[in-house]
């Protein structure tokens, strides 16, 4: 153990080694600043290529994202994304929304805003180590795992005190909480949130179809609730990731049955939109649950990724904010350095508040809407709602309006979400 009167000193401390911290470690230690991640889950940096490779031989990890253009390009900017896309990444070109109740449908092609794709399906632990990979090129930049924050403190007028689970003392201008829905940083901040229950559990797995996924997303609004099928990356293309946001009780009914009550279940589900279910792999289940921290930062701290807000998993954005949050702060901070102000200072971490909470909150607005929308509802409502989407599926200028905002090619983004002109004769359709 260290002696605790020897206090190690950086710049920025940041909880949580998952996608959204180590994004954001990245580009901070890119700023020049001397940055350490906290984790409390060990790791063997030396082996992450063996880590893909068993990873890609065995089953698919059952949690995937769905990542926007945008998303993409910060991984690209971080020196993250070519090992992903060596590993396994699915693009994805289409979508198709129905409702499972009556014939409304929307669909999205990639085609119509003159994209190769509308994204990538990846599985999270590949973006993990391939943000691991980018992290270990930074010098400047210490993965501290097996290391827990115990408590945060006041250290000397811009630094912030932090005790480790196991005695050792930190002192950092800022620390910056990425570490998950259930944040300890929050808790130590003192930072509140506004939450509720979804009153759904989501079921995830992996399954392997009878016909293949057309490099589309597939989505029906079923009577339990939204059933989304993401497209994978196989040779045969005839796998996708489920994930099937219905009640508690269906959902343990669900886990509950055997490997071919369960395909059977999911293929009726699906309306056998890819054939049956030949198999399904990593069946478990996700209590979905609203959160919102009423504010995102405090002097010498803020919040940022799941730690700040969750939302529900239909349209599959998590992540995607996450790293808006990531390259918001980035830009801040960048901000603070041009002025010669602490990076700490509560004026500064507001700026960065105001930039993302009000964002977060229309998108989580907008989920919450969809889901009340797509609930079980009376004859004349949900004839009013698939006549809506009947509609609005012919209104090609509005369609490609969204699709352009939802896949970050669009709107005010953070300057290492944007993409580069280079980039963008490279990518786009001729």
């Amino acid at each position: 153990m260290t002696d605790k009167n020897a206090i190690r000193s950086v710049d920025v401390a940041i909880a949580g080694a998952g996608m959204t911290g180590l994004a954001a470690a990245i580009q901070l230690a890119d700023l020049g600043l001397k940055v350490e991640v906290l984790d409390q889950f060990g790791m063997d940096l030396s082996t992450i290529d063996d880590q893909a490779a068993q990873l890609m031989q065995g089953a698919f990890d059952s949690r995937v994202s769905a990542l926007t253009l945008a998303s993409v390009e910060l991984l690209k900017s971080l020196g993250a994304w070519s090992h992903i896309l060596s590993w396994r990444a699915e693009p994805y070109e289409k979508m198709h929304v129905w409702d499972g109740e009556t014939r409304g449908e929307v669909d999205f092609d990639c085609f119509d805003i003159h994209e190769k794709q509308l994204g990538f399906i990846v599985e999270n632990r590949l973006v993990v180590l391939g943000l691991l990979k980018a992290a270990l090129d930074r010098a400047n930049l210490k993965l501290n795992f097996a290391s827990r924050i115990k408590t945060l403190g006041r250290f000397q007028e811009s630094s912030r005190l932090i005790e480790l689970e196991d005695g050792d003392l930190l002192s950092a201008q800022l620390v910056v909480g990425a570490d998950g829905a259930h944040s300890n940083t929050r808790k130590q901040l003192g930072l509140a949130t506004h939450e509720w229950d979804y009153g759904q559990h989501a079921v995830v797995a992996t399954l392997e179809m009878t016909r293949p996924h057309q490099h589309t997303c597939w989505q029906r609004f079923t009577e339990d609730g939204p059933l989304a099928l993401l497209p994978l990356k196989t040779a045969s293309a005839h796998h996708v990731s489920l994930v099937w946001s219905t009640s508690p009780k269906h959902a343990a009914e669900l886990l509950e049955m055997d490997q071919d009550a369960f395909c059977a279940a999911v293929s009726f589900g699906s309306r056998d939109v890819l054939g049956r279910v030949a198999s399904a792999t990593g069946i478990q289940k996700v209590p979905l649950r609203q959160r919102h921290a009423k504010h995102y930062a405090v002097e010498g701290g803020v919040l940022i990724g799941d730690a700040a807000h969750t939302i529900h998993p239909l349209a599959g954005q998590g992540v995607n904010l996450g790293f808006l949050d990531s390259a918001a702060l980035n830009d801040v901070i960048a901000q603070a350095q041009m002025r010669r102000e602490p990076i700490g200072d509560a004026k500064v971490l507001k700026r960065y508040e105001r930039s993302r909470q009000m964002s977060n909150l229309r998108m989580s607005a907008v989920m919450e809407g969809f889901r009340r929308l797509f609930a079980p509802q009376p004859a004349p409502i949900e004839w009013a709602r698939s006549v809506g989407m009947r509609l609005f599926n012919r209104v090609e200028p509005i369609k490609q309006h969204i699709m352009s905002e939802a896949m970050g090619l669009s709107g005010d983004l953070p300057t290492r979400m944007r993409r580069a002109a280079s980039a963008s004769v490279d990518q786009r359709l001729n």
